[in-house]
């Protein structure tokens, strides 16, 4: 009897005030927290601002009364070439699309450090920092990014975070040090393209690591408690992928959903056995899936994206028996969909807004908002998030008109995702934690 009354004041927990994880509670980027604010500015609204010492473009994740993010310090080595953008053209840097800190390092640091951090709630007080060093063979990486990409994780007792070279970094909540692995040395080294950024996922024991690198791919189930592999599913080399996976419960058991460059594919989240695909290529597969009411939901990635609307359950090729409707082409290249109330609604990296039929695909309106945007939307207490990379966050009334709220303003340059959590909206710049909070 105790036993249940803990698990069901954990789940609780999980649902009224934590955000463990990349996207929130269930991955969907949906919160239940009322009271949120819908103006704030440099000075307005505003609870605390924390200076970061490193860069990042990781999201922060909530547990409790501590906040944990994870930062680098030392510049990476950039790729050779031209740095894509979104704004094509010229013009990009007019729009806010900047590189990581503001401008291009001037040279590489032979010492980089991963930092792992805690945060105070209720102050934005620096609780502890684990540092490790950077080993091994680094990935050269966009101008807009570097090796502290992925989110961390937490299950309230440990945090787990892992950086875009494969190192990956166990602590408790008091920052002492559990368990780390390489997985860029004890496989093969992480060289996807631009740089790895899928973040961990934990499902019951198991702590789900996608790495669908250039050189080799793999899918990974390690023991939460202490790294042991417990399965790998091993993939084409072709295989490619910047998504997070996405872990469902359906009617005929659990499902992970994952978005890659030759497929969306499910697989046992037990087992690691694969259960259905959809197999149509896309050249970048980035956003994370969302899920409602037994339906997924997804936008492949890169330019010019299209939308899904997959049953789950199936087994083997569901291309022809379970896609619900396919939108051809429109949707973001990096961020995610969010579902609210029977409509979808996203917003594109060069800032036209969208909202579509759930249920048909059908497009209900767009609306050009204006902004760049990588950040994935938000969803609380009947209000839409748009964090724009110029610092602009544009609230919106979610609904079957446009209708803008307020656009507000705050200095900095924002990637990662928000995190929502008592009734605050924390959020990353390159330089700043800051939360946001109704007065």
């Amino acid at each position: 009897m105790k036993a249940a009354l803990c698990a069901v004041l954990a789940i609780s927990a999980v649902e009224a005030a934590n955000w463990p994880q990349w996207r929130g509670p269930h991955g969907t980027g949906v919160s239940s927290e009322t009271g949120l604010p819908v103006e704030w500015s440099t000075d307005q609204n505003i609870a605390w601002k924390a200076t970061l010492p490193g860069l990042g473009v990781s999201g922060p994740v909530v547990w409790g009364d501590r906040i944990f993010l994870t930062y680098q310090v030392g510049a990476s080595a950039l790729r050779g070439g031209n740095h894509p953008s979104f704004i094509q053209g010229g013009g990009a840097a007019a729009a806010g699309e900047l590189p990581l800190g503001g401008a291009r390092p001037s040279s590489v640091d032979d010492r980089i450090v991963f930092v792992v951090a805690a945060f105070d709630v209720a102050d934005g007080k620096l609780v502890w920092e684990h540092k490790v060093a950077a080993e091994a063979e680094l990935p050269e990486v966009h101008e807009k990014r570097n090796l502290a990409t992925p989110s961390p994780v937490t299950d309230g007792e440990r945090v787990y975070a892992w950086f875009s070279n494969g190192q990956l970094i166990v602590l408790d909540v008091a920052g002492k040090p559990v368990w780390s692995r390489h997985l860029g040395k004890e496989y093969k080294p992480f060289d996807l393209a631009w740089g790895h950024s899928s973040s961990p996922v934990i499902y019951k024991d198991k702590l789900l690591l996608l790495s669908y690198q250039s050189s080799s791919a793999q899918f990974l189930a390690l023991d939460k408690r202490s790294g042991k592999e417990i399965w790998k599913s091993q993939q084409e080399k072709a295989s490619q992928s910047y998504s997070t996976p996405l872990v469902i419960e359906t009617a005929t058991g659990p499902e992970a959903i994952v978005n890659s460059s030759e497929r969306v594919e499910a697989f046992d989240p037990e087992s690691g056995k694969s259960l259905w695909q959809y197999n149509l290529t896309h050249r970048f597969a980035v956003p994370m899936p969302v899920f409602h009411n037994g339906m997924i939901y997804l936008n492949r990635g890169y330019r010019s994206s299209p939308i899904l609307a997959i049953r789950p359950g199936g087994r083997g090729d569901i291309t022809n028996s379970h896609v619900a409707w396919s939108v051809g082409a429109g949707a973001p290249y990096v961020s995610s969909l969010i579902h609210h109330d029977g409509l979808l609604f996203y917003v594109t990296e060069q800032g036209i807004a969208t909202c579509i039929d759930a249920k048909s695909g059908e497009r209900v309106w767009q609306d050009r908002v204006g902004g760049v945007y990588s950040a994935s939307p938000i969803a609380a207490d009947g209000k839409l998030y748009l964090f724009g990379e110029n610092g602009e966050a544009i609230v919106l009334k979610p609904g079957r008109k446009p209708q803008v709220l307020a656009r507000n303003k705050l200095d900095g340059r924002i990637i990662g995702s928000p995190a929502v959590s008592g009734g605050r909206i924390f959020v990353r710049t390159d330089r700043q934690l800051i939360a946001i909070q109704a007065k």
